[in-house]
């Protein structure tokens, strides 16, 4: 999961000979903690609980130590999340966190994922095609719906920053 973060910019830093990783022991704590909890199925078909339980593991998740002096932190959070659950989750980064909700916290990301299912649901509705369905559409076959929705807040809150 680091490698995969990091090649999305995250930057957590491996730790030097020697050293203890406080990633890897941070979230495999967080794994025993929340993993088989974390919903799986259609953002669109969450329901409150589903987005309550997401919203709780995100905040466990960012408070989580990276490394020597930081946390994962609310971007790599999300983006983690996302790649554990794409079908579920609609990551964020700062700039779309700050606009759409004012802040990066657990709450907000709860928020973030109910703005996204109500989307979903609306655009599924407005398309008439299901979920699976609505991204070839879109062009962008082989990602998830929740992946199309998070590419529109970057392209229109994210990039207009």
């Amino acid at each position: 999961m680091r490698r995969w973060l990091n090649s999305w910019g995250c930057r957590i830093r491996y730790p030097r000979d020697g050293e203890p990783d406080p990633y890897d022991e941070g979230t495999a704590a967080w794994w025993a903690g929340f993993g088989a909890a974390l919903p799986t199925g259609l953002l669109r078909l969450a329901t409150d609980d589903d987005l309550a339980v997401l919203g709780t593991a995100y905040a466990a998740l960012a408070a989580t130590p990276a490394g020597p002096t930081r946390t994962l932190g609310p971007t790599a959070a999300a983006k983690a999340l996302y790649a554990l659950r794409p079908q579920t989750v609609m990551p964020w980064d700062a700039a779309i966190a700050v606009t759409l909700h004012g802040a990066r916290d657990g709450a907000a990301f709860t928020r973030h994922l109910n703005l996204g299912r109500g989307w979903a649901a609306a655009l599924v509705a407005e398309v008439g095609v299901d979920d699976a369905a609505l991204p070839a559409l879109l062009g962008r076959p082989g990602i998830s719906l929740a992946k199309i929705l998070d590419e529109y807040t970057y392209v229109f809150i994210t990039r207009q920053s």
